[in-house]
């Protein structure tokens, strides 16, 4: 009755939302999000960059309007690619918003990625024009001949300073099923794949996202993940101009700079949970003003949400997404607590259904108005998760009598010991509940006489001891014993991807005799 009273709840919500974001019965062009903001709601602050910087949605059209001009000058025309190479700040919301409008398909590229990731994609995508930050240039030094042209954010920022007047941009608007967007993935399995969304998909997530977490103009979230990140152009550039609310950007995940942020009184807070731990090692901070804390990214330990709930008296929401899905597929809002693995009911106009279930867990497959186009340049890729309108997210899950999905882990990381089915995430589950035990990640080992088992890799809180046989006694009252890692190792820190997830490809290529001989004792 609860689920079906918040579905109710929620249609009646998502027809209001929809309505606003369409014309002619049809949801407008992306690109047109803040021409639209800067009429509807010209003097709401759109942006904070702590501590005292705040623009209007008015003024950071004006300033979007004057990029488009200058991209136009520099042989842009609609369809073309502008790729963002951009730490957070406020010039690469403006950078943004300036090459939707001019029609133009934007590839955000995560400022992290090794070299040879870059060329990668620049080969694969041929933007016309890279917009970089003047302090990443270096990372461009040696691939300049892949890069047609370039623009540094100084450049625009003296472009934004000019006393030219010039005549609100006009924006192209280019059909519904067009691209807007390649959101490159973090490649923890191979090279990273460019997911194709359209303005119609960006549109839909962007409704189903209002839906489910209730935004209003009044809302200040705060933007300390990167902009580059797909949850975050959700929430902080798609969703937050459509209701005209404040994006108060932290420039990096610093302490000072976080501090900042909090000072300035945001209503809601996302971030991976390691975001959440730093917060909970930092001192004398409070959050008064805040309505939700979404955690999303990766799986939530235990630990972290307990030490947040002991800290600062508040529960921390779990989401769960894929950048194939635009990326919001869940969110579990309600303020009591469920297990950490159970992401909540999947937002509104979203089907689910979970295939090739075994003991009760499956392969959740989605199907909605929100999935990517395809896998740029990538037909193979695009057909090996996409059949009839139904994406595989590789994820394995369960879902309760109200409707509530519950992640057991992915599909290709399940360990099948001896014919049986062992799901990593269990362990991990198991592993977070122990007192001393920061985060956990456990991966599946192939053996020629014993066949695959599972192995753990720990992180201590703050530096702690751990014994690895205390760790295997602890998992022998909550596991079977097939499903106890054989081995244990104890790493001071858990590698982790350019997005903030704990790289398990990483932890399987130091998984070598010679590492073997390294197991902590």
């Amino acid at each position: 009755m609860i689920w079906f009273t918040q579905h109710d709840r929620e249609h009646a919500r998502e027809q209001q939302i929809r309505a606003s974001l369409s014309s002619n019965n049809q949801l407008i062009y992306a690109g047109s999000l803040l021409h639209r903001a800067a009429q509807l709601f010209p003097h709401r602050c759109a942006i904070i960059v702590p501590p005292d910087e705040y623009y209007t949605y008015e003024r950071l059209n004006k300033h979007a309007s004057q990029i488009s001009h200058m991209l136009e000058q520099h042989g842009l025309v609609p369809r073309m690619r502008v790729a963002l190479l951009m730490e957070n700040s406020y010039l690469f919301s403006v950078a943004y918003h300036a090459a939707w409008q001019a029609g133009a398909v934007v590839i955000p590229l995560n400022v992290f990625l090794h070299e040879q990731e870059l060329i990668h994609i620049i080969q694969e995508s041929q933007p016309h024009i890279l917009i970089i930050s003047a302090s990443l240039v270096h990372k461009v030094d040696t691939i300049r001949d892949h890069i047609p042209q370039y623009i540094t954010d100084q450049e625009l920022n003296e472009i934004l300073h000019t006393t030219t007047k010039q005549p609100l941009y006009q924006v192209k608007t280019l059909a519904a099923e067009e691209p807007s967007v390649i959101l490159y993935t973090s490649g923890t399995t191979g090279m990273p794949k460019g997911v194709v969304l359209t303005s119609f998909a960006i549109m839909s997530n962007v409704t189903q996202a209002l839906t489910r977490f209730a935004f209003t103009p009044d809302e200040r979230v705060l933007c300390a993940l990167p902009l580059f990140h797909s949850f975050t152009q959700n929430t902080c550039i798609w969703s937050s101009t459509a209701c005209g609310a404040t994006v108060i950007i932290v420039p990096k995940i610093m302490r000072s700079a976080l501090l900042a942020g909090i000072a300035c009184n945001p209503t809601i807070v996302i971030g991976i949970p390691g975001l959440f731990a730093l917060f909970c090692r930092m001192h004398n901070i409070t959050f008064p003003t805040v309505r939700y804390f979404i955690s999303g990214g990766d799986a939530l330990p235990h630990n972290i949400r307990r030490f947040f709930a002991l800290r600062f008296g508040r529960v921390l929401c779990n989401g769960y997404g894929l950048t194939e899905a635009g990326p919001i597929i869940s969110a579990f809002l309600d303020d009591y607590i469920m297990p950490t693995h159970t992401v909540g009911p999947p937002v509104i106009n979203l089907s689910i259904d979970i295939r090739d279930v075994t003991d009760g867990i499956g392969t959740l497959w989605i199907s909605g108005p929100n999935l990517m186009d395809r896998y740029y340049h990538a037909p193979e890729a695009t057909a090996a998760v996409m059949r009839q309108g139904w994406l595989n997210t590789g994820d394995l899950v369960t879902r309760d009598n109200f409707g509530n999905i519950s992640i057991c882990g992915r599909e290709k990381d399940l360990i099948v010991h001896k014919g049986i089915k062992i799901y990593p995430q269990e362990i991990e589950t198991v592993l977070s509940n122990h007192p001393r035990v920061f985060a956990s990640a456990i991966i599946g080992i192939t053996d020629p006489e014993d066949g695959e088992y599972p192995v753990a890799y720990v992180q201590p809180l703050d530096a702690q001891q751990l014994d690895t046989e205390e760790l295997r006694t602890f998992c022998t009252q909550y596991l079977a014993s097939y499903k106890i890692p054989k081995k244990f190792f104890v790493l001071e820190q858990l590698p982790l991807t350019s997005t903030g997830k704990i790289d398990k490809k990483a932890l399987r290529a130091t998984y070598t005799p010679l590492y073997k001989n390294k197991e902590s004792r």
